[in-house]
């Protein structure tokens, strides 16, 4: 069963990060990101703080996004066009391909948001020039450019020569590339002058909340794959904006009215409360009260991981009833 499981989330993995919209919303979420830093200085506050509300409302959005649109291409157009008959019909069982989907699926997500994730680093540790007289940051603009470049370049050739996958090549060298280009980030200011590792980037409060925002955005694949089972991607997309949208919302919406209202209590108990991982009003505040503790990550990721498992169980009982032949 392990073996079949793997090749299922292995196949799904590839086929997801070869899907021309993955590739196309990795892109735009890229450029976006890099445009919030212009879009910032609009501001007549503290422009940074926007650039870190964009920067991370940019991720939630792509996590969406890709969750929607990947998990349509891997199982409402297999069931659409048959082709997932030529899986079920072999020895795998129903849940165990589910499983193998949805492992695939969330390890292409978690790929794309590692990715999208350094370009938010690098876009934040160059931040928002308040004076025109303020100097670009080199190392962020040469070295992120340059990680690019280099792995386009040997995604040509080894596409070109040899007749690999342009996708997957590009992916397989600009993880590592853009990675290092980081590190080395760390380690020079705007100047190109030698500092303390770390010292002049953004504070280790910004890894957690993009960490929690990467667990909604493993909730939301987990309910894009369930809708998937039974709806079109539209539908897909209605369905998981609805909730995500509720779930950012349930304090408000439910939460302040749990002890007059049982529809209330019911409505809020449905919901995944995203609210829960958006955590950026507590890091504007900027006292050790709303600083993000080790435990408060435990708990949520204990909670994304119920909610996971629970859609992922829907999913796995309406697909046992689905007519695919």
């Amino acid at each position: 069963m392990w073996q079949r499981f793997y090749t299922v989330a292995q196949n799904t993995f590839v086929e997801t990060i070869r899907q021309p919209i993955y590739g196309v919303i990795l892109l735009a979420t890229a450029l976006l990101l890099i445009l919030n830093v212009s879009l910032a200085g609009f501001t007549l506050e503290d422009d940074d703080k926007l650039l870190l509300d964009l920067g991370l409302s940019t991720l939630l959005i792509s996590g969406l996004f890709l969750s929607v649109f990947c998990a349509a291409g891997i199982l409402t157009r297999e069931i659409e066009n048959k082709t997932v008959l030529s899986v079920i019909s072999k020895p795998i069982s129903r849940p165990v391909f589910i499983l193998g989907k949805f492992t695939g699926l969330a390890s292409a997500l978690i790929l794309a948001f590692y990715i999208s994730f350094l370009v938010f680093v690098l876009a934040q540790r160059h931040g928002v020039l308040q004076n025109t007289t303020d100097p670009w940051d080199g190392p962020v603009l040469a070295l992120g450019t340059g990680a690019v470049i280099i792995s386009l370049l040997i995604a040509t050739f080894k596409n070109y020569f040899y007749g690999k996958d342009f996708p997957t090549t590009n992916l397989m060298f600009l993880t590592p590339t853009l990675t290092l280009a980081v590190m080395i980030v760390a380690k020079f200011d705007e100047r190109w002058e030698v500092i303390p590792l770390g010292s002049n980037f953004i504070g280790g409060q910004i890894f957690m909340a993009a960490y929690l925002v990467l667990l909604i955005t493993v909730i939301t694949a987990a309910v894009a794959l369930a809708a998937s089972t039974r709806f079109s991607q539209l539908v897909t997309l209605i369905i998981c904006t609805s909730v995500l949208s509720l779930g950012i919302i349930a304090d408000y919406a439910f939460g302040q009215y749990l002890e007059s209202s049982w529809l209330a209590t019911v409505a809020y108990q449905l919901v995944p409360n995203a609210g829960l991982f958006w955590v950026i009003d507590g890091l504007h505040a900027q006292t050790s009260r709303t600083a993000i503790p080790l435990s408060y990550l435990g708990y949520a990721t204990g909670y994304a991981a119920l909610w996971t498992i629970a859609i992922i169980a829907i999913a796995v009982a309406t697909f046992q009833r689905r007519e695919v032949g």
